[in-house]
C-alpha cells in the first residue's frame, strides 16, 4: 500500500497515541493534533490525504471543524470519532459533509476498514488528477511544430517508436525538446494512459540518486524515518523518462542496468526483489558512444537503452520552422499573459531566422517571452528583440540559402548583408548617420531606404536622423534599389 498523511484531531492523549501507532504499524504518516482551533492551519501546511476528528471536544466541537474543513478543502476525506453510538449523530456528521464515522471504543479492523475506503478514493482521485494533468498538456505529435524535412521525419519517427515497447534513448543538444519527444513517445505508446514520470539525473546528488530511482526502506540511513517509493514503482506500467543520463554515477547505471534487464529491484536497505513493468526513455546532449569508449559510461548500459536512437536536430539546422515557432511561442505568451499580439513583422522574422540560436528552441522561446513583455504594440519588430539576437546576426550562406534557387538564395544572402552591415555601422557611430554616410559611401536616400526595408529604427531621435553640422550635399552615391544588389554583391 501507498504511505499517506493521516491527521488526527482529539482531546484524549491516549486515543492519540494508540492512532498514531496503528497507523504507522500500516505504513501511513500520522499528523496528531490536539487543538481543534489549528485544524485549517495543520491541513494548509501538512496536506493531509484524510482528516480524523473527535465529535465531543472542549472548545470547538469536531462539527465544527467538520464545516470549517469541507468549507475550505472540499475534496477532503473527514472521518468522524464519535462515543455516542446513535442514529442521530452519524446522520448528522453525513449530512454535514463528513465520508464516515468510527464509534468509540472501536476493533483496530474496523478502523482500517473506514480508513482504507477513504484512502481508496484519494488514490482514485490523484490518479484522476494525474491523467488530467498529462492529457491538458495535450502531448500529441501536433505539438512537435515545424514542417521542415527533419521534423517531419522525427514525427514519423515517433510514430513507429511508439507502437513498440523498446527502450528509446533521445540525443540533441541542450534546449532542442528532448523532454517533448519524450512525451510524444510516451503518448503515442499503448502506456499512454499510465504515468510520465521525468527524472533530471544531473540534478540528483550521487547519495540519493539510488533511493530516488528504487526507494528505501524505513531505517535504511540515517534520515530515511519512513519507507518510501522510488520512482520506477510511481512510473509502474508507465514511462520513465531518464534526462541528462550521462550524467548518472557509474555506481548507479550498474543497477539500472540490472532493471533493464531483469524487470526487478531492491529498495535500499531491503532483502525483498519488487518488480516493475515500466518503459525507459533516456536523453542527453553528449554523445554517448564517444562517452563508453572513454569509459565513463556503461557499454552494456548504452547497447540496453539505445535499441532505437532518436536524433532531435538543433534549431540552426531547421530554420525553416523558426517563423512557425515563433508565432505559437508568442500566442501561447501573449494568451497567458492576457497581452495583444497579432503578427510578427517580416523584418523581425528575418533577424530571427538568421539568428544562430545556441540555446535551440528554449532560448527562441525566452526570446518571443521578453519580446512579447516589452513590446508597445500588437506588432512584433526588431526593436522588441534583444541586442544579442539582433546584432549578432552570423551570415552563413549554406544556412541562408538552403533549400532556395539561385536568384532567391542570392537575394536573401544580400538581405542579411544589408542589415548586418548597416547595424555594424550604427552601433560603431552610436546612430551618428552622418558618420554613417561617410564611412559607407552611401546616399543618405540609399541609408533610409536600408533602414526603413529591416525596421531599423533611428536612436538619435533627430527627425532626419543627421547630425545639423552634416553638408547638404550627399556624400556617396544614390543607389537604387533594382541596382543595389548588384552593385554590392557582384
Amino acid at each position: 500500500m501507498s504511505k499517506f498523511r493521516v491527521a488526527v484531531l482529539d482531546d484524549e492523549k491516549d486515543m492519540l497515541e494508540n492512532c498514531r501507532r496503528i497507523l504507522l504499524s500500516w505504513g501511513h504518516q500520522p499528523i496528531i493534533l490536539e487543538d481543534p482551533t489549528a485544524a485549517l492551519e495543520t491541513v494548509a501546511e501538512e496536506k493531509p490525504d484524510v482528516f480524523i476528528t473527535d465529535i465531543r471536544m472542549p472548545g470547538k466541537s469536531g462539527m465544527d471543524v467538520l464545516a470549517e474543513l469541507k468549507q475550505a478543502y472540499p475534496d477532503l476525506p473527514v472521518i468522524v470519532f464519535t462515543a455516542y453510538a446513535s442514529v442521530e449523530t452519524a446522520v448528522e456528521a453525513i449530512k454535514a459533509g463528513a465520508f464516515d464515522y468510527i464509534v468509540k471504543p472501536f476493533t483496530i479492523d474496523s478502523f482500517r476498514v473506514v480508513l482504507d475506503r477513504a484512502l481508496d478514493r484519494q488514490r482514485l482521485q490523484r490518479e484522476n488528477q494525474e491523467l488530467r494533468a498529462q492529457l491538458s498538456h495535450s502531448f500529441k505529435l501536433d505539438c512537435i511544430i515545424g514542417s521542415s524535412p527533419q521534423m517531419r521525419k522525427l514525427a514519423e519517427l515517433i510514430q513507429k517508436v511508439g507502437r513498440t515497447d523498446a527502450n528509446v534513448l533521445i540525443q540533441g543538444e541542450s534546449g532542442t525538446g528532448k523532454e517533448l519527444v519524450a512525451r510524444c513517445v510516451h503518448a503515442s505508446s499503448v502506456r499512454a494512459k499510465r504515468s510520465f514520470v521525468p527524472l533530471d539525473c544531473a540534478a540528483i546528488p550521487e547519495p540519493l540518486m539510488e533511493s530516488e530511482l528504487f526507494g528505501h526502506q524505513r531505517g535504511a540511513f540515517t534520515g530515511a524515518v519512513q519507507n518510501k517509493p522510488g520512482l520506477f514503482e510511481t512510473a509502474n506500467g508507465g514511462t520513465i523518462f531518464l534526462d541528462e543520463i550521462g550524467e548518472m554515477p557509474l555506481s548507479i547505471q550498474s543497477k539500472l542496468l540490472r532493471v533493464l534487464q531483469e524487470r526487478t529491484f531492491r529498495r535500499v536497505g531491503s532483502t525483498e526483489l519488487s518488480k516493475t513493468d515500466v518503459r525507459v526513455v533516456a536523453a542527453t546532449n553528449r554523445n554517448l558512444d564517444t562517452e563508453r569508449k572513454a569509459n565513463r559510461f556503461r557499454e552494456d548500459l548504452f547497447f540496453r537503452l539505445a535499441v532505437i536512437t532518436i536524433e532531435v536536430p538543433p534549431l540552426r539546422d531547421r530554420t525553416g520552422d523558426i517563423p512557425m515557432l515563433a508565432d505559437h511561442f508568442a500566442r501561447q505568451f501573449a494568451e497567458n499573459s492576457r497581452l495583444k499580439f497579432s503578427r510578427i513583422s517580416a523584418p523581425a522574422v528575418e533577424i530571427l531566422e538568421n539568428y544562430s540560436w545556441p540555446g535551440n528552441v528554449r532560448q527562441l522561446q525566452n526570446v518571443m517571452e521578453r519580446a512579447i513583455t516589452l513590446s508597445s504594440s500588437d506588432i512584433l519588430t526588431p526593436e522588441d528583440l534583444p541586442d544579442m539576437v539582433r546584432q549578432r546576426e552570423v551570415i552563413s550562406v549554406d544556412r541562408i540559402s538552403r533549400g532556395l534557387d539561385f536568384k532567391h538564395a542570392k537575394a536573401k544572402c544580400v538581405d542579411a548583408f544589408e542589415r548586418q552591415y548597416l547595424m555594424r555601422l550604427l552601433e560603431e557611430t552610436t546612430y551618428n548617420l552622418s558618420k554613417v554616410a561617410r564611412l559607407s559611401g552611401l546616399n543618405r536616400r540609399t541609408i533610409y531606404r536600408i533602414m526603413e526595408k529591416h525596421g531599423i529604427i533611428n536612436k538619435r531621435g533627430n527627425e532626419d536622423g543627421f547630425e545639423e553640422e552634416f553638408d547638404t550635399e550627399d556624400p556617396g552615391e544614390d543607389i537604387p534599389e533594382e541596382d543595389f544588389q548588384e552593385e554590392y554583391i557582384n
